[in-house]
């Protein structure tokens, strides 16, 4: 599935449309150069989900926990791993294989340790403003 996306204002449209597409998987792996919203849009997709507090990027902590009513969301940013190992070292196993929403960011650092089934979200940014949206079942 493909959803241009004109200004910030459309990320909600866009993340209640993922999170239908998604159904009952609950790892998202979110790919795209730095600056292209991905941190953004996971904003948009927790807030969706009910999450009322602040969310951020996770880029100096690795992961950030949030709550919604009843469930967890784990948000990963993997963009300072050196290694594999360091995810190894931190449990991604309990994280990824808890039933919990896994937002993942630079999973392309974890690559060999990644679950067979997921959902593969593509930013592709079209100008200053504009961005291009695409959803894959894995």
């Amino acid at each position: 599935m493909k959803l241009p996306v004109k200004n910030i204002n459309e990320l909600k449209y866009v993340a209640e449309k993922l999170i239908h597409f998604a159904g009952n998987e609950k790892i998202f792996l979110f790919y795209g150069d730095m600056g292209a919203g991905k941190t953004t849009f996971i904003k948009a997709l927790c807030e969706c989900l009910g999450v009322k507090e602040s969310t951020s990027s996770p880029t100096f902590s690795i992961i950030n926990e949030y709550r919604a009513t009843t469930l967890k969301i784990y948000h990963f940013d993997f963009y300072r791993l050196k290694k594999e190992e360091e995810a190894l070292d931190m449990g991604y196993e309990e994280y990824f294989y808890s039933g919990n929403y896994c937002f993942i960011e630079w999973p392309e650092k974890i690559a060999g340790l990644l679950p067979d089934h997921y959902i593969q979200v593509d930013i592709s940014a079209l100008s200053n403003n504009e961005r291009l949206l695409t959803f894959t079942k894995i």
